[in-house]
């Protein structure tokens, strides 16, 4: 088993969390892709926008209630075996090739692109991910949500977002209600994925007192003007309550899918 599905949660630093959003209130602050921390285990190479297992950055433990985006390639006939997570909402969302999920709960999938894994792990669950394939890799992204409280019973959901759906525009995929036949996460978060060919364009306007992350999967996209290629990532944060919100501008430069969590 490898150690970076099994490490323990860390507590958000809080000072430097604090310091982070004291800084890009009513502005962009932009991570590069770069600039992520990287593992290789041979069979899994996996780019770790937040600090996770062995890669620690006091400066980026997270975003409000997002803990974790693993950008992971999962090699042909490999995966991951049975591992346990407790209090923690887990998205899936698979960019090229197939995952096969199976957990303690009894639940087993293939998860495709275009498709929306949600497990809300509560009280303790196990699961294992693989790659199916004999002949490519998974190019898979695996996202964290720290739960509105603890001890929720765990719990599955997939469902299936097309093409028609996300192209040129921002497809809710998870919310807290489960709106607009999203999957439901235990928190006060909304994420969208969209498709962006050249010249494709979308807007999303963000309420006073919430953030934004916008992670960019693949291609290439400006945000606000400001040019973003796979694996960069933009945390905005809004004005608060008494003010305006703010008005976020996506233009396709080069055949882009985004990510944009709306949080608390």
């Amino acid at each position: 088993m490898v150690p970076i599905r099994t490490m323990p949660i860390h507590k958000m630093d809080r000072r430097a969390h604090a310091e982070f959003m004291a800084n890009s209130t009513s502005s962009m602050v932009i991570r590069r892709s770069g600039e992520r921390g990287y593992a290789d285990h041979g069979w899994l190479q996996s780019f770790h926008t937040f600090s996770f297992a062995d890669y620690q950055d006091p400066e980026h433990m997270g975003f409000r209630a997002l803990r974790v985006i693993n950008d992971d390639r999962v090699a042909p006939s490999r995966g991951f075996g049975m591992h346990p997570h407790q209090n923690m909402e887990i998205v899936t969302y698979v960019l090229e090739g197939e995952l096969a999920h199976k957990d303690s709960m009894g639940n087993g999938s293939i998860i495709r692109p275009g498709e929306v894994q949600r497990m809300s792990a509560g009280t303790g669950v196990y699961h294992s991910e693989h790659n199916t394939s004999k002949a490519g890799a998974t190019h898979l992204l695996q996202i964290w949500i720290v739960p509105d409280r603890r001890g929720y019973t765990p719990s599955y959901e997939q469902k299936a977002f097309s093409k028609e759906e996300r192209q040129g525009k921002l497809r809710l995929v998870a919310s807290q209600d489960g709106r607009e036949g999203s999957v439901t996460v235990h928190q006060d978060v909304s994420l969208f994925a969209g498709l962006f060919g050249q010249g494709e364009e979308a807007r999303y306007e963000l309420p006073a007192g919430r953030n934004a992350w916008v992670h960019v999967a693949r291609g290439s996209v400006e945000l606000n003007g400001t040019l973003l290629e796979a694996g960069d990532a933009a945390a905005i944060g809004a004005p608060g309550a008494g003010g305006a919100g703010q008005s976020l501008h996506l233009v396709g430069k080069g055949a882009g899918e985004v990510l944009l969590f709306d949080l608390a």
